[in-house]
């Protein structure tokens, strides 16, 4: 990593277990002070594992420190609290709730003051902004991630790590997506990109691990893994 980002999350020697199956097997993975890193692989691989168990949704041993504090062994909403957001690759919004009611939902109760308010979130997606009163339910599957992506940020997190953002998504709405991360850096937030999309990870991110078989296979620059095709041929490629 970059000798000038301090890391914010740092994953060392990270196993987890589904039941008896255990699917990671000692993964180091770091994200810097207003990075955006991507965490590339086929399905199956154990990447949304891996931010699951950060956000202690999976059983797991190692160590997950997150601002120099450990977080294996915290409850998720705990976790949240310390300023780290999840997106799930399932779209979690409340249907029968406005797009307005899902954004404020999102908000942080105590404090206030976030770097991020509705008017940004509309200034960002104006489409949400058009279907604020809008059940979210009838929204398209574009416009469930934008509303998805923007409660996360709600929150005012510090790192928020999204699952398959672009998936399904016309490509007109997967470069508004990238515009949309690209946003999060210039505030500072760190962002985690679990993706299967080449083009968007290599084109925003600042480092990109690949995993294969439940551990890091690559670690390096965008550059870097362009010009292996090897990795590419071997971890990548369908």
């Amino acid at each position: 990593m970059s000798a000038l980002l301090e890391p914010l999350l740092e994953i060392k020697q990270l196993n987890a277990w589904y039941g008896k199956s255990h699917i990671l097997h000692g993964v180091d993975l770091r994200v810097g002070q207003g990075e955006i890193v991507s965490l590339l692989g086929r399905n199956g691989v154990g990447r949304s594992t891996l931010v699951k168990a950060v956000m202690g949704q999976v059983s797991a041993t190692g160590s997950v420190c997150f601002k120099g504090g450990q977080l294996l062994g915290l409850k998720a909403f705990q976790i949240a609290h310390k300023g780290v957001a999840y997106v799930p690759e399932n779209r979690d919004i409340f249907p029968t709730l406005t797009v307005e009611q899902n954004l404020v939902l999102g908000q942080k109760r105590a404090g206030g003051g976030g770097r991020w308010t509705l008017a940004d979130m509309y200034g960002m997606f104006p489409r949400l902004e058009e279907r604020r009163s809008a059940p979210a339910g009838v929204l398209s599957g574009g416009e469930q991630q934008m509303l998805t992506l923007c409660r996360s940020l709600m929150g005012d997190p510090d790192l928020i790590m999204i699952d398959e953002p672009t998936e399904g998504l016309a490509p007109k709405i997967v470069a508004l997506v990238a515009q949309y991360l690209l946003a999060l850096k210039e505030k500072g937030v760190s962002v985690l990109l679990v993706e299967q999309k080449l083009a968007i990870a290599l084109d925003i991110s600042a480092r990109v691990y690949v995993m294969g078989h439940g551990a890091i296979v690559f670690e390096g620059t965008p550059a870097a893994l362009r010009a292996d095709a090897g990795v590419r041929k071997e971890w990548l490629e369908v």
